[in-house]
């Protein structure tokens, strides 16, 4: 949309669907950017604040999408490291459901030439996130055999890519073929399905997990547990499942099991650093071509709703993308 107007999906009210709709466009305070927007990724977490139940929903009215890609279209006061038409991506939280968004320029990354819109508005949060989990939690280590729970998934197909790159022994449990086929091509060893296994005993039967990845949380949480290694790592990414799971610290003691919570975007409020350091790391791995992002639907913002839906009902692999156009 032309001129000072823009669409953008909003959520008004706690009682009122989030729904599509005409506003003014923003203007960029000081240390901020404006940004056309080109491509919104979504995450399990847009679902998790349309609700309210998210821990850093935003007072309403607010626009979710929490990571995009676009291009500087104005600066506020004091920005002067970022100029007009640059291409970058940022995780901003929420606003990225909009044609245009103003977001602090600290958050943005300048995008390498090759990366499309929407592989750069998908990547931030997902490959962010396993990187830093892999990488500065678990400290992963080559030959190491790391568990993936929803390795099919926006975070859980990042981690099996990475985990792969750094040289670990991945498996890889996600739900039906066609979700495990995604998982091996991104590099995993082996392959559980969820639907039609005991996964703590395909586990054992591999000689066990040194690191599990959880993004689910639940039933799965419980059975990776028992399957995990004295001196194993877990870390708890998410719980996509809806369930999370109590934790019997017993079997932590007698194992020496240590669990890691991690909430990439904390970072960013306490130690910055970890995070821009990590997404530096990230995107020279994608310029030497040791990562390919997964996208399985672009969808336009006048179809935002199935695109949500497709996180919802679990029926989508790697990210959705939104785009403006």
């Amino acid at each position: 949309m032309k001129g000072n107007h823009m669409r953008a999906y909003v959520k008004s009210d706690a009682d009122t669907p989030a729904r599509l709709q005409v506003m003014d466009r923003p203007s960029p305070g000081p240390g901020q950017v404006e940004l056309q927007i080109s491509a919104c990724g979504l995450n399990h977490a847009d679902l998790l604040m349309l609700n309210g139940r998210y821990q850093d929903t935003p007072p309403l009215p607010f626009v979710p999408g929490m990571e995009v890609c676009g291009r500087v279209t104005n600066t506020g006061l004091g920005v002067s490291d970022i100029a007009i038409g640059t291409r970058v991506a940022a995780f901003v939280g929420h606003g990225g459901l909009a044609e245009h968004g103003v977001f602090d320029a600290s958050r943005c990354v300048m995008v390498p030439q090759s990366m499309s819109d929407a592989e750069a508005a998908g990547f931030v949060i997902a490959y962010g996130t396993s990187h830093v989990a892999l990488t500065h939690k678990v400290r992963l280590q080559p030959a190491e055999r790391l568990l993936v729970l929803g390795a099919a998934g926006g975070v859980g197909l990042t981690a099996v890519e990475i985990g792969a790159a750094l040289g670990a022994e991945v498996i890889a449990c996600a739900r039906g073929s066609e979700r495990l086929a995604v998982a091996k091509a991104a590099g995993a060893q082996h392959l559980i399905d969820s639907d039609s296994a005991i996964l703590r005993d395909q586990v054992k039967a591999l000689g066990g997990a040194d690191v599990v990845y959880d993004a689910v949380g639940g039933d799965l949480f419980t059975q990776a547990l028992r399957a995990t290694n004295p001196d194993g790592r877990i870390l708890l990414i998410g719980f996509a499942s809806g369930k999370i799971p109590e934790i019997k610290a017993n079997h932590l003691l007698v194992k020496n099991i240590s669990v890691h919570g991690l909430y990439w975007g904390g970072y960013l409020k306490t130690t910055p650093k970890i995070v821009t350091d990590s997404l530096s790391a990230l995107f020279d791995l994608y310029r030497q071509g040791k990562l390919c992002p997964h996208i399985s639907h672009i969808l336009p913002l006048n179809d935002v709703e199935a695109g949500l839906d497709l996180l919802r009902t679990r029926r989508s692999t790697g990210k959705v993308v939104v785009t403006m156009t």
